[in-house]
């Protein structure tokens, strides 16, 4: 029992269930941290600070826990997207360095938390994840590829002039190259899924922008409060629906 028990990380495995509850996360999360930020009116600062709160308390929640726990774990994956979402928008509007500027920042940032994980660890591989350092890298890296992800998306769609729809139709068809790549290529799966994780952000992003926008800015004006409950909602059914079990560790 306790070799067993040893043998599975704290992640969930990788099947399409996690993908799809995935984008659904980081769309909540740009609907959240919208709803936070902008329909209460507290601001980018405030709402990163709620949030990035929010986010220490689920990662050592995360970190403590002796298994995996499903709840736990998309709990801790919304808290990255929210506080994301709210950071960028905080870099890139209030500090004024733009959607450009941001995410080349926000790049390197994420290159460098993967650098430093496999220099310590010697590997970046969810399957790897069998330690609360390897978890502290894991959860560092998610976040940077969460805030990243916002301002990717907020870059595509309004700087580079692509619009809502037309940036998910450009995240969705990378994404689709990525699941070619998986079936029909021999390229590193590790590389596969960071790069799959990284962008499934700003499709999220997008998608949520699309749902809570002005019409008149290419959305449908869905009240961010019905958006981000509709969501949740969604998650919740989906983690009832499809059974998640613990990645196995990789020896």
């Amino acid at each position: 029992m306790e070799q067993a028990k040893h043998a599975l990380t704290k992640v969930p495995e990788l099947t399409l269930a996690f993908w799809i509850i995935k984008i659904a996360a980081t769309t909540l999360g740009e609907t959240g941290g919208d709803a936070l930020s902008m329909s209460m009116n507290l601001g980018y600062l405030m709402s990163t600070i709620i949030f990035a709160a929010v986010f220490v308390v689920a990662v050592i929640a995360q970190i403590r826990a002796d298994r995996f726990q499903p709840a736990l774990y998309w709990i801790t994956i919304i808290a990255t997207t929210t506080v994301g979402t709210t950071l960028a928008d905080f870099a890139d509007r209030s500090l004024g360095i733009g959607y450009a500027g941001g995410s080349a920042i926000l790049f390197a940032l994420l290159l460098a938390s993967l650098v430093v994980w496999h220099r310590a660890m010697g590997s970046v591989s969810v399957a790897t994840i069998a330690s609360p350092k390897a978890e502290a890298f894991y959860w560092v890296t998610i976040m940077f590829s969460q805030t990243l992800g916002t301002a990717l998306g907020d870059w595509t769609a309004d700087s580079a002039g692509f619009g809502y729809t037309g940036a998910a139709m450009i995240f969705g068809g990378l994404l689709l190259l990525i699941v070619l790549a998986y079936y029909f290529t021999e390229v590193s799966r590790t590389v596969l899924f960071w790069s799959a994780f990284i962008l499934t952000r700003p499709l999220g992003a997008v998608v949520g922008d699309f749902l809570d926008k002005p019409i008149a800015n290419g959305g449908l004006a869905m009240s961010r409060y019905g958006a981000s409950i509709a969501l949740a909602m969604f998650i919740v059914v989906c983690g009832l629906l499809f059974r998640q079990r613990a990645a196995r560790v990789a020896h």
